[in-house]
């Protein structure tokens, strides 16, 4: 048996420990921005973040993560919070707000130039960030008269080809009902009932042989350029960037599913008033236009939108001629039918 000596040594290394540990989660560090990558994060770091750390003489570090809660769950668990301001899609807001693993804050008090957003886009644990937008892609040096609506995706005769779709179950089922002539205004009204799911699953399947599913961002425009597929949904932002590089993809804005995305600050953070702090520069319409400027993604404080020159707006989801029957993504439908929807989806892709 062990000693009363080593018994009181061992004791006291396990202490040192778990001091070191919560240490770990609680002592000051430099304030840690995440978002989802690519294109998206450099426009962030040129439109926000490095004239920020500059003017601010604040230094921040950045991280990505592609979706969901997952990661932050098990740091706010463990006590062990490494990020501070997060990129998030509003289900995930939703979400996270519920569950306790993201603050509620007064943000109209804490960061002024919220006041400039619409009061109904607030959430109690977040701020939006951007309008993004899922558009139809093809490249026009390879289709010269291409599609035009997501009907004519499923048209493998008129343009034969590997289609491409994300592996998920929320926009890949609206573009579905869509595609089978469910009018945008009826699409999630469709889809909450169980013929709704069960018609856009067997739309899905006429083309199940040709589609090849996309993870990341990236992929569809790497894949539309290099020919692996003929056609592909698509982030609006990352086509007009890839465009901006010369490459020659369409955008096809008929029955685009659009919707905002959020900064939400981490529970548990000791860099709170830091993270508020830089949403509220980021929300800031000089901000905004110079986002829009970078990336053609919708800004959210409509001063920022009287700003734009006329040449930017019209690559943006929320110009007027771009809105031909779009589609806001349901955040409380997904909220609600996420999980069952996904595991059916899973299967089928599986199958």
């Amino acid at each position: 048996m062990p000693s009363s000596r080593s018994r009181s040594v061992c004791l006291r290394l396990v202490a040192l420990s778990v001091i070191t540990l919560f240490s770990h989660a609680t002592m000051a560090r430099d304030l840690t921005v995440v978002s989802v990558g690519g294109s998206l994060q450099e426009a962030f770091r040129k439109a926000y973040w490095q004239p920020y750390s500059a003017t601010k003489s604040e230094k921040l570090m950045e991280d990505t993560n592609v979706v969901g809660l997952t990661k932050v769950k098990a740091m706010v668990e463990a006590n062990n919070v490494i990020w501070d301001l997060v990129q998030m899609d509003e289900e995930d807001v939703v979400v996270g707000c519920e569950s306790g693993l993201l603050e509620k804050i007064d943000w109209r008090a804490a960061a002024p130039a919220t006041a400039d957003l619409p009061k109904e886009s607030l959430s109690p644990c977040g701020v939006p960030t951007m309008l993004w937008a899922k558009v139809m892609s093809y490249d026009t040096k390879r289709i010269a008269n291409g599609p035009k609506s997501w009907a004519d995706f499923w048209d493998t005769k008129k343009w034969p080809g590997k289609r491409a779709l994300r592996k998920q179950a929320k926009q890949t089922l609206e573009i579905a009902l869509m595609a089978d002539g469910v009018p945008a205004a009826d699409v999630y009204k469709v889809l909450a009932t169980k013929a709704g799911q069960d018609r856009a699953f067997a739309k899905l399947d006429q083309i199940k042989k040709d589609v090849q599913w996309w993870e990341s961002g990236a992929q569809p425009v790497e894949w539309l350029t290099s020919g692996a597929v003929a056609m592909s949904s698509a982030y609006n932002g990352r086509v007009d960037a890839a465009n901006k590089e010369g490459r020659s993809l369409a955008m096809v804005w008929k029955n685009q599913i659009y919707g905002p995305t959020y900064w939400v600050v981490v529970k548990g953070t000791p860099n709170k008033a830091k993270a508020v702090a830089l949403i509220d520069y980021m929300t800031s319409a000089p901000q905004q236009k110079s986002f829009a400027e970078t990336i053609s993604y919708g800004p959210v404080n409509p001063k920022a939108q009287a700003m734009l020159s006329k040449a930017v707006l019209d690559r943006l989801p929320n110009a007027p001629q771009n809105t031909d029957a779009p589609l806001l993504q349901n955040t409380n439908f997904w909220a609600d039918h996420l999980d069952e929807l996904q595991q059916r989806f899973a299967r089928w892709v599986s199958n």
